[in-house]
């Protein structure tokens, strides 16, 4: 179950991570964007809040993701029934 997990973890993150424009740098939670000033024709930058993660963020997934993969070998998933004791018949 673990192992499930951790491929969850991983295939969301990257998902996200290349549905938000795969970022090649770090993560931004402001993006900047060009505007220029219509007096003066000058380019200024203005910022809009939003969230564009990047490859530190890809970093912490997969970092996340072995975490857990790791954890599902140490943790003894042994769920080996155990089978009913034979009765043994006596004949007289």
């Amino acid at each position: 179950m673990l192992r499930i997990l951790a491929a969850v973890v991983a295939l969301a993150a990257g998902g996200l991570w290349v549905a938000k424009g795969a970022n090649c740098g770090w993560t931004k939670t402001n993006i900047p964007h060009r505007t220029p000033d219509p007096v003066t024709g000058l380019t200024g930058i203005s910022y809009e809040k939003g969230f564009v993660p990047g490859v530190d963020f890809l970093a912490g997934a997969a970092l996340a993701a072995g975490v857990l993969a790791g954890a599902s070998l140490v943790v003894n998933t042994n769920n080996a029934k155990t089978e009913p004791a034979v009765k043994q018949s006596i004949q007289l």
